[in-house]
């Protein structure tokens, strides 16, 4: 993949998720109040408005929810890609995110709703960050 666009700082709802990331790990916040699981980060609570969220470390597994697969992109870094997967991915924790699914041979027949998947940190050339994306178990 090419390099993608990276956070600009101060970010404060999100700064804790890209230092986990930096150090190849996938976080997410649960509330201590109604102990719903938020994704993706933000100052309060999704379900109950609470601000006392606590960050906590995914396994990075899961499974594909749904997918779509691009085919064409006018996007000149995005150009020499051919096909690729962009998927919501349903990680065990309990939250939902978008991302890409790398790896595949053949991404027009070789991915389906409910595969399992884990995360794997693309490297970015032009950042700091790596970029969380998902490959088939």
């Amino acid at each position: 993949m090419p390099d993608r666009s990276m956070p600009q700082f101060p970010e404060p709802d999100t700064s804790p998720f890209w230092e986990s990331v930096k150090n190849e790990q996938l976080s997410y916040q649960q509330c201590n109040v109604c102990n719903t699981v938020v994704f993706y980060p933000r100052y309060a609570c999704s379900s109950c408005g609470s601000g006392e969220l606590v960050w906590k470390d995914s396994k990075g597994e899961g499974e594909i929810y749904t997918y779509s697969v691009v085919r064409q992109n006018r996007n000149p870094a995005f150009a020499d890609l051919g096909a690729y997967v962009l998927a919501y991915v349903d990680l065990d924790e309990g939250f939902r995110m978008m991302t890409n699914v790398v790896g595949i041979k053949n991404p027009l027949t070789d991915i389906k709703i409910g595969q399992r998947v884990k995360v794997k940190f693309e490297k970015q050339e032009s950042g700091e960050f790596p970029v969380p994306v998902f490959e088939l178990i």
